[in-house]
């Protein structure tokens, strides 16, 4: 059975879903703003709100105690939308110059994509990221054969991620529905947030950013521990509300084969 039978759009995340596989870049764009402020923040800080548009992930980032505590110590006052727009502002050039060195395809990106397409499934994209911030990624992906159909970037909606609007617009525009036809994949927890608002079929990837690794990490680690840390990160976002989750986009056109099968 064709995957036409059950859906007619697939709207893909960016950043650790398609491209940049451990979704690396805005954590070390996100690291260097703050730094560059005199606040010191870590990685596992930084992934807690992938995913959101940018501007939301700065606020909340500045909101949480022990980066307020030391936004404080730096600066001697609280935080406020000066800094928010001051942070923006340094976050830009490095969110672009850290995606132009990390957005290369995610093993079987490209084939998935080219395997929905000939199923007849429309292909759209949503990120967090502006789209200043995306320019250097669609030019990557371009060149190595990844153009979906559609993107709404960040600061396009109303509201960012986790509500549905963006999911909204890219239905309204590409002139698809009901949602129950459109399936979105995403690496984050405020993707699969987004999903679930919009009443989509929401399919999270484990290999992203609740998995944490780039592809060399990864493949670093012993068979088991690798196997352990991939099924923690999935049944993450199964606890989340995902219909279904999945190691790698890699694996998207079989899972939903047999979910249609079936």
């Amino acid at each position: 059975m064709s995957l036409k039978n059950r859906f007619d759009l697939v709207i893909f995340d960016w950043a650790g879903t398609m491209v940049d596989f451990g979704c690396t870049a805005p954590v070390k764009a996100l690291i260097e703003a703050f730094g560059a402020e005199g606040v010191l923040i870590d990685a596992a800080t930084v992934r807690r709100d992938m995913g959101k548009a940018k501007i939301d992930h700065v606020r909340s980032l500045l909101r949480y105690p022990e980066v307020a505590a030391a936004w404080r110590a730096r600066h001697r006052r609280e935080s406020g939308e000066a800094d928010v727009a001051a942070l923006m502002a340094r976050l830009g050039p490095l969110m672009r110059a850290h995606a132009a060195g990390t957005s290369t395809l995610i093993p079987g990106a490209r084939e998935t994509f080219e395997r929905l397409r000939a199923e007849g499934l429309r292909i759209a994209s949503s990120t967090g990221y502006t789209r200043e911030m995306m320019a250097p990624v669609l030019a990557r992906a371009a060149a190595q054969g990844y153009e979906p159909e559609h993107l709404v970037c960040s600061g396009e909606t109303p509201a960012g991620r986790p509500s549905p609007l963006m999911i909204y617009k890219a239905c309204a525009e590409l002139g698809v529905w009901p949602l129950s036809r459109v399936v979105k994949v995403d690496d984050a927890m405020a993707g699969i947030a987004e999903g679930k608002s919009a009443g989509v079929f929401t399919v999270g990837v484990a290999s992203g950013n609740e998995l944490g690794l780039s592809l060399e990490e990864l493949h670093s680690l012993p068979a088991l521990e690798r196997a352990r840390r991939v099924g923690a990160a999935r049944q993450a976002l199964l606890t989340a509300g995902a219909d279904l989750a999945i190691d790698s986009v890699a694996e998207l056109v079989p899972a939903l084969g047999a979910l249609v099968m079936h």
